[in-house]
């Protein structure tokens, strides 16, 4: 692990997933309208400046509980991580606090999605600090630190256990709960109805994606540094690229057959399903199944985007119908596909009784704490611009910018 070739590829991978953020503001930036992308690309950049210090003061500590059915670890055991920088072993672990820091990072910038061109920068920055500090810090405790559903299968006397190798439930279900809890809570955008808001920059959304596809390779296979050989890294690459591809095949398809196009904002939306789902499942299928979740993930996706039309919530950039269902599908399809130990390959219900209990024990917690925080924020501070504010645009109303001013 102390190979300098594990630790070249461990600060790599960080890199390469820091980047996604960026990759989030371009890819909803573009999905925007023109004079929200400002607002839109600064919620992004707004919680990776703030999640990262946030992260080093206590959030790692309080990403590795004492025992299984911890909440959380102890946020002031080594408070801004005084005792880890001078401690042996400081570079290795400090390598890993800061990979760590980048999945908390995006995981509050996919939430922004589903709130844009109608929410203050302030009130935004207040929901993305104490969620984090309620619920993303102590989920991924739950899930990669030693926390209940880590311990679950044990619990239950199973032979297997929960399995989300890169963050399905801990990212994903995660996001798309509460971006799904703010999306009610804010309400619907003026003139809430299908086709009225188009994105203004589809190069920008490509751009988005495209980075993202880029940066997930670190997501995905970033925690392989870790081990001696790295020898899962070969697996866990073949299925991020195959299965995010074959997304691509399933939504355009869908788009096809549905509407009569297969559009460019559709290829990118697939890109991104499958990436999501793939997300828990990169070490853990053949690459055969994985082109199968690729496909039914992006098709199962492009069909979910329509719920907000038929349930009657303004969720502005799909962060549902991607992240929360995406998320959702590649969890619970391990309990079916799992190399050895899904159901149909091998194993036996087990598996599959982990995957939904997980799934859906991320999903509850945070729905419910993100739609109370977003609750109390909009009764108090307010978190909803001015309707005419959201007329006039919110770029110049909270950050005095435009995207595309001209200047002689």
């Amino acid at each position: 692990m102390d190979a300098p070739g594990n630790i070249a590829w461990g600060i790599t991978a960080t890199a390469l997933v820091l980047f996604m953020t960026p990759g989030v503001a371009f890819f909803y930036g573009g999905l925007v309208k023109a004079k929200s992308v400002v607002s839109m690309m600064m919620m992004s950049f707004g919680a990776l400046g703030l999640i990262s210090v946030l992260w080093i003061l206590y959030g790692f500590n309080m990403s590795a509980v004492g025992g299984t059915w911890d909440f959380s670890g102890n946020p002031f055991s080594d408070f801004a991580l005084s005792g880890l920088a001078s401690g042996d072993g400081a570079n290795t672990s400090l390598i890993g606090v800061a990979y760590g820091a980048t999945f908390a990072i995006i995981t509050v910038a996919l939430i922004s999605g589903a709130i844009a061109d109608r929410a203050k920068f302030g009130s935004w920055m207040i929901f993305a600090g104490i969620w984090a500090t309620v619920v993303y810090f102590p989920v991924a405790a739950w899930v990669w630190g030693g926390g209940w559903i880590m311990g679950l299968g044990e619990t239950l006397g199973y032979d297997t256990s929960v399995i989300d190798y890169a963050g399905g439930t801990a990212v994903h279900i995660n996001a798309g709960a509460a971006a799904l809890a703010l999306a009610l809570v804010l309400g619907k955008r003026i003139g809430f109805q299908k086709g009225i808001h188009k994105p203004h920059n589809v190069p920008l959304v490509m751009l988005g994606a495209a980075i993202l596809w880029f940066g997930w390779f670190g997501f995905n296979a970033g925690a392989e540094w870790l081990s001696e050989d790295m020898a899962g890294v070969g697996l866990i690459g073949i299925n991020t690229l195959g299965a995010t591809a074959a997304a691509i095949i399933g939504w355009t398809l869908v788009e096809k057959f549905k509407d009569g196009k297969a559009t460019s904002v559709g290829a990118a939306s697939g890109a991104v399903a499958g990436l999501v789902a793939i997300t828990p499942a990169c070490a853990n299928l053949t690459p055969g199944w994985a082109l199968v979740l690729g496909v039914l993930v992006g098709a199962v996706c492009a069909l979910a985007i329509e719920m907000k039309w038929k349930l009657g919530f303004d969720d502005s950039l799909d962060v549902v119908g991607i992240h929360l269902v995406g998320g959702l599908i590649g969890t619970i399809y391990l309990g079916f596909f799992a190399t050895d130990t899904g159901l149909f390959v091998g194993g036996n219900y087990e598996q599959l009784v982990l995957q939904v209990v997980a799934a859906l024990g991320v999903l509850i917690y945070s729905f419910v704490i993100a739609y109370a925080l977003g609750f109390v924020i909009q009764k108090t501070l307010g978190f909803r611009i001015k309707n005419e504010d959201e007329i006039a645009g919110v770029d110049t109303v909270v950050h005095g910018e435009e995207g595309y001013a001209l200047v002689d």
